[in-house]
């Protein structure tokens, strides 16, 4: 999902109105949220964080990636301390190599779970993409193949889960739906 120049405005406004430094890019996975996490990560000069990195592959769920995000990124971001995490590969099942992150005005991270309260003490700015269940599963099956069926299936009711217990989408700064418009 690419937005347009005038939302990508819109939220650029938005985001620096709340003189927020962490943007966060949340909502149900096969939502658009990395392509827009992409955008914004150009227009701010932001570094990138993906909760796909984060993950400990599909069983952990957006807790799992939450929690690492936490340790790794958002705990040494809000002590002044450099910022370091580790890249979990998916096709081999493990952990891999460390990924530094460097000090910039802004940094973004996208993935379910990156909206999830813990970022709220360091006012982060949150965006909420949505997609109906049925796109979602259509682009995430597109882009990792049919045999990943009954993990997106999985995924998807873990994610709920998170979500409802998170309040991310209420707690949100702003909403888009799957192809790009302000919802909110």
């Amino acid at each position: 999902m690419t937005v347009t120049p005038s939302v990508l405005g819109e939220l650029l406004g938005r985001i620096r109105a709340a003189d927020a430094r962490l943007v966060c890019v949340d909502g149900p996975a096969g939502s658009g949220k990395t392509t827009l996490a992409a955008q914004l990560g150009d227009a701010l000069e932001a570094a990138v964080v993906h909760m796909d990195d984060l993950y400990e592959g599909w069983a952990a769920g957006p807790d799992g990636g939450a929690a690492n995000l936490r340790t790794w990124v958002l705990e040494p971001l809000a002590q002044g301390r450099p910022v370091r995490y580790r890249r979990y590969d998916w096709p081999s099942g493990g952990w891999a190599e460390w990924h530094d992150v460097p000090a910039v005005t802004y940094l973004v991270v996208e993935g379910c779970g990156a909206a999830a309260r813990q970022v709220d003490a360091l006012s982060a700015f949150r965006i909420w993409v949505e997609a109906d269940d049925e796109e979602r599963l259509r682009r995430g099956l597109e882009r990792d193949g049919t045999g990943a069926r009954e993990h997106w299936v999985r995924w998807m009711a873990d994610e709920a889960v998170h979500f409802a217990r998170e309040n991310t989408r209420e707690r949100s700064d702003v909403r888009l739906d799957g192809f790009g418009n302000l919802a909110s």
